[in-house]
């Protein structure tokens, strides 16, 4: 089996092998992965983290070796902290880093790309962050515009926020809504929930379509056309602009 790293800022994984074919998810700076086919101009991959399944242009990554793969699957993640920043190599090329990157092989403000070299002198996250934590971190990507697929405070959905504000705590959420609903202990009223647990909503279909974050006095920050605060009841979650509710509560969850 093949191996391979994400050595661009931010690069789209799709469902289909074409460029215009759905984004269903994004690939950000340093995140590693297993290359399951490989085609004249695409390849399927496994992203390390979650598991997530998609396609991605072969110009827009490069192979690691399977011991490469390994030493990153076996050391300590270490995540870019700044919203954005950037990482320049021995010849001054530099590459935006959007948070939640991750830094392969970091020490002393260098990381390591294959044989490639950068400086990044950015603030990093290198340990698990307290619960309390969450929330503070969730308020990072405020106003950032929904994106279907997306992952970063310039586009993210509703699961790419969740799970992009649990990883940079140190804990790691399965992609979709959906994936996510299934890990953690089902709560049985708002009431025993605490801030930072996730609130999933249902369709019309039963269909679990949307997750946000709980936040303390009944209120949710969650990704609905862009990353927003409202209330949170019994029903679902209010809309404080429009007076209506949008969305049926399904579960709660406690994941830490």
């Amino acid at each position: 089996m093949h191996h391979g790293i994400c050595n661009l800022s931010i690069v789209p994984l799709r469902i289909e092998p074409n460029n215009s074919s759905e984004m269903i998810s994004q690939l950000l700076f340093g995140e590693y992965f297993k290359i399951l086919e490989i085609r004249k101009q695409w390849s399927k991959i496994r992203i390390a983290h979650d598991n997530y399944e998609g396609w991605v242009d072969n110009k827009q990554y490069e192979e690691i070796t399977r011991e490469i793969f390994d030493k990153l699957e076996n050391s300590t993640p270490i995540l870019a902290a700044e919203l954005i920043d950037f990482a320049t190599d021995k010849e001054q090329n530099f590459i935006t880093v959007p948070i939640g990157s991750s830094l392969p092989f970091y020490n002393n403000q260098n990381l390591t790309i294959n044989t490639r070299i950068f400086q990044y002198e950015g603030s990093i996250i290198s340990q698990k962050l307290p619960k309390e934590l969450i929330i503070e971190t969730a308020f990072k990507y405020l106003n950032a515009p929904y994106l279907w697929g997306g992952k970063t405070p310039f586009g993210i959905d509703c699961s790419g926020f969740t799970q992009m504000v649990y990883k940079l705590c140190g804990y790691k959420l399965l992609r979709d809504a959906s994936q996510q609903a299934s890990q953690g202990e089902v709560l049985s009223f708002i009431e025993e929930s605490e801030p930072g647990d996730l609130a999933f909503f249902d369709n019309n279909e039963g269909i679990i379509t949307h997750v946000g974050i709980i936040m303390p006095d009944n209120y949710i920050i969650h990704a609905y056309g862009k990353v927003r605060v409202d209330r949170l009841d019994h029903s679902g979650i209010f809309n404080i602009n429009s007076h209506k509710h949008t969305h049926k509560l399904r579960v709660i969850k406690k994941i830490i």
